[in-house]
């Protein structure tokens, strides 16, 4: 099927003979009945287009195999010198044949409804980022100071936004910025109230939040790119088996160097893929921004890197690192070992209240633990111990044996 906004262009090969068939719309009820016509022995492939994930819903119950292309990785379209609607599907038809075609991960219902509620939360993100930007321009160009406040767009930031001499044209300019940007502030509560919701009954978000840096919106946003292994909210393990290894999917991710080798040469290592949801990487990369900040083994490890690599790569390197460390807490079931109780007691309490829980008035509950300052600086000293523990197994560490070290077996390390 070659997919397009308003009908499908068919082809089908039978008996190693391809034939075109005609067109269907685009239409659910005109799916369902060409799919009727399918069998348990037929198998369907179509590229990944804005509507095809929709289409290979609707088909899958009634055709044995349903293969979304990578449309990527299928050179064979975008080369062929003669490209018409027939031509694409009778190319997909003679790969799917030959078992060629790169097939794309559909994602189940849960997993596709948290994929758009993230991704609109993005989008209100970068818009109130747009605006905010619009009125720092404002006061720029009618050369005003720098503001006092911290915060623009707090309440002793508007005060003093309030009190500058502007046009009045540009004082227009600026209410109707800050009436956009209050309007979005609402729309953002309540999809951030959504994620926190599912997150509530996610045993994985929650075991993910126990990672230095990582909040409810970065657990979120890292289960929505990956996958619904949080679908069994009561099991230990989630469902991170669709990636057999952490590198599986850290490549998922684009967190991998790219890799030139050929023949004798020694293989050269560049910058990373940045293949995959561009949105979740870039989480982690924020998460690994807080991460190198908080003691742990993970500063220790940013620092390393930062001392020999620089920031930048020190800061990708710690993203990679958080994806692989979320890849083997969930298929081991654990919580992270290195975690400040208090902290992540505070981060679940908070997880509560943005899903709307109501709030405890003159109650302790299991987050107030964190504004203890006597039991935060233990829980600080603990991690500092861990710290300092890591940072001394990797200061004499060595990846290759010295030059005329001898080998010794285990089992002579038995022995002795």
């Amino acid at each position: 099927m070659d997919i397009h906004r308003d009908f499908a262009q068919i082809a089908v090969l039978q008996n190693g003979e391809v034939r075109d068939a005609g067109q269907v719309a685009c239409r659910p009820d005109a799916l369902v009945g060409w799919a009727r016509t399918l069998g348990p022995g037929d198998q369907v492939a179509l590229e990944a287009t804005g509507n095809s994930e929709a289409i290979a819903l609707l088909i899958r119950p009634y055709a044995g195999r349903v293969v979304v292309s990578n449309p990527l990785k299928t050179r064979a379209i975008a080369e062929a010198k003669v490209k018409t609607d027939k031509v694409d599907a009778r190319i997909l038809a003679q790969l799917l044949a030959a078992d060629f075609l790169p097939p794309v991960w559909l994602p189940d219902e849960r997993t596709a409804r948290l994929r758009r509620i993230v991704g609109q939360r993005t989008q209100l993100v970068r818009e109130r980022t747009r605006i905010k930007n619009q009125v720092h321009a404002v006061l720029a160009r009618n050369l005003l100071p720098r503001p006092t406040a911290t915060d623009l767009f707090g309440k002793a930031g508007r005060a003093w936004l309030g009190l500058q001499v502007l046009p009045p044209d540009e004082r227009d300019t600026v209410q109707a910025l800050l009436r956009h940007l209050d309007f979005l502030g609402t729309e953002l509560v309540s999809y951030e109230q959504a994620l926190a919701t599912e997150a509530l009954t996610d045993a994985t978000a929650r075991r993910l939040m126990t990672i230095p840096g990582v909040s409810m919106v970065v657990a979120m946003a890292l289960i929505a790119a990956v996958g619904d292994f949080g679908r069994f909210p009561t099991a230990a393990v989630g469902d991170f088996g669709r990636f057999p290894t952490a590198e599986k999917l850290v490549a998922y991710l684009g967190l991998h160097p790219r890799v030139r080798q050929s023949g004798g040469q020694p293989a050269y290592h560049g910058r990373i893929t940045k293949q995959g949801n561009a949105h979740a990487r870039g989480m982690l990369v924020e998460a690994a921004f807080t991460a190198a900040l908080a003691p742990g083994p993970l500063r220790a490890f940013y620092s390393r890197i930062k001392a020999r690599r620089g920031f930048q790569i020190a800061v990708v390197a710690t993203a990679r690192k958080l994806a692989t460390l979320a890849w083997t807490l969930d298929t081991r079931g654990e919580d992270y070992a290195f975690a400040r109780p208090s902290l992540v007691a505070f981060k679940h309490r908070k997880l509560e209240l943005t899903s709307g829980a109501p709030r405890a008035v003159a109650h302790r509950g299991p987050g107030y633990a964190y504004n203890d300052k006597q039991l935060r600086r233990e829980e600080r000293e603990l991690v500092e111990t861990a710290e300092r523990a890591y940072q001394l197994l990797i200061s004499n560490w060595q990846p290759h044996r010295p030059p005329g070290a001898k080998k010794i077996e285990f089992t002579q390390l038995r022995q002795e």
